[in-house]
């Protein structure tokens, strides 16, 4: 290693990162990032992290007689999940080719600007790139529970983070939303009530462009749409956005969040556009900070060798310059130690707006028989297990397969366990 080829130069480096932190962080750049709105940085000296969940109900307090016993109430369940601060990085250089157009650029006095932006161009990219994997983390986490991060120096391998949703919480559809007979509201509500009973208020419900639009075309939406602005005529048109979210906001209170994002991945010189968020998942949330992005020191942050050039970009990035002479070359890296943490995973809900398991079997009405998953049950341990799994006796003997299709993908997950546990094939 040695020190950069320019070195005279390198007061520029700490100005031209300092400014892109700030666009960035004030949001005036093209690319936005929600992981820096919903999550709070947080420094780990231990490089571990962890998140604490509460399932919390509040209880009224009990008006007692004076001198008489206080009632004990139940304790909140408490749940854990932790691991340790992971590495990201990425390098890039300037090829001898590369540094000798800049010398062109240089003995053609070009003003300094366009020289310094050529010089640095890789330290505002390997900044932008700790970010875009930041983001990535962050949106495939919030919309399934669960990430992966590649373990860059191991092909094939990677950290698997699950920061544990609750099976209770999660929901799939009596009709997937793509189905021109689904009715998404009836789904929506089902999720809000779950919540309200648990002491939950949703306020927000992220999704991707592609179940937006499934849910602004569907005629129930449609229907309520109509409705909610006195529309006459049979010819209703698609609500955009904003006029989903009015008609949101009048039944539930709810706002829908798009998350139109992709990030460009690189791999052995190959480049892949990825959409961190899951398909057709929606994320119910009862504020929009929900965690933090919780960041290490580095050992070289501390152990700065003499011949590099480092700087920082915002609290955890730490940029490094330097130059090789086999082959002759320029290099630029970024490094960090960080994470996305996700917190109180108890008040976020998840909906799969296609996962209708149930409905997709075709059943045979009038028999003793029930179809689940492709197997043949008996009708009699699917209505009990319906019954136990939710709670309540609302499943009947005379009702239709239909109804019963119906009651168990109303089920969460957690409920779709117990359901699955207690029916019985069929002989």
């Amino acid at each position: 290693m040695k020190e950069s080829l320019f070195v005279k130069y390198t007061s520029w480096l700490s100005a031209i990162i300092l400014g892109v932190v700030t666009k960035i962080n004030g949001g005036k750049t093209e690319l936005t990032y929600l992981h820096k709105s919903m999550l709070t940085e947080e420094l780990s000296v231990d490089l571990k992290w962890s998140t604490l969940t509460i399932n919390s109900t509040i209880v009224a307090a009990d008006i007692v007689a004076m001198d008489s016993p206080l009632p004990l109430k139940k304790r909140d369940a408490i749940g854990t999940a932790n691991g340790d601060i992971t590495k990201v990085g990425m390098k890039k250089k300037l090829t001898e080719k590369q540094l000798s157009d800049i010398d062109t650029l240089v003995n053609k006095k070009v003003e300094n600007k366009v020289i310094v932006e050529k010089i640095f161009n890789d330290a505002i990219s390997c900044t932008m790139g700790i970010y875009e994997k930041m983001e990535y983390v962050f949106l495939s986490a919030l919309s399934t529970g669960i990430a992966l991060i590649e373990d860059t120096e191991n092909v094939g391998t990677g950290v698997r983070i699950d920061y544990g949703y609750s099976d209770a919480n999660k929901f799939g559809v009596v009709k997937a939303w793509s189905d021109v007979a689904a009715k998404p509201l009836d789904d929506i509500q089902r999720v809000i009530k779950e919540a309200r009973s648990k002491g939950v208020s949703l306020k927000f419900m992220m999704m991707d462009q592609n179940t937006f639009d499934n849910l602004a075309a569907n005629e129930q939406v449609r229907q309520y749409f109509a409705f909610s602005q006195n529309f006459l005529g049979s010819n209703i048109p698609v609500p955009d956005q904003d006029q989903v979210n009015s008609m949101l906001q009048k039944r539930y209170k709810l706002t829908a969040v798009i998350i139109d994002r992709t990030v460009i991945t690189e791999r052995d010189g190959k480049r892949e556009v990825k959409t961190p968020w899951a398909t057709n998942k929606v994320i119910f949330l009862e504020t929009q900070k929900v965690g933090r992005l919780v960041y290490g020191i580095l050992a070289e942050e501390t152990r700065q060798s003499k011949a590099a050039t480092y700087a920082k970009a915002g609290k955890y990035i730490l940029l490094k310059k330097w130059s090789e002479e086999e082959p002759f070359s320029e290099h630029t890296s970024s490094q960090a130690l960080a994470i996305p943490v996700i917190d109180a995973v108890d008040s976020i809900y998840l909906l799969d707006s296609e996962e209708a398991t149930a409905s997709k079997d075709t059943q045979t009405d009038g028999d003793t028989n029930y179809l689940y998953k492709t197997v043949s049950y008996t009708k009699a341990s699917v209505i009990a297990a319906i019954n136990l799994a939710s709670g309540k006796s609302i499943a009947k003997a005379n009702n239709t397969d239909a109804t019963l299709a119906k009651y168990i993908d109303e089920l969460n997950e957690e409920q779709v366990l117990a359901f699955e546990a207690n029916i019985v094939v069929s002989a």
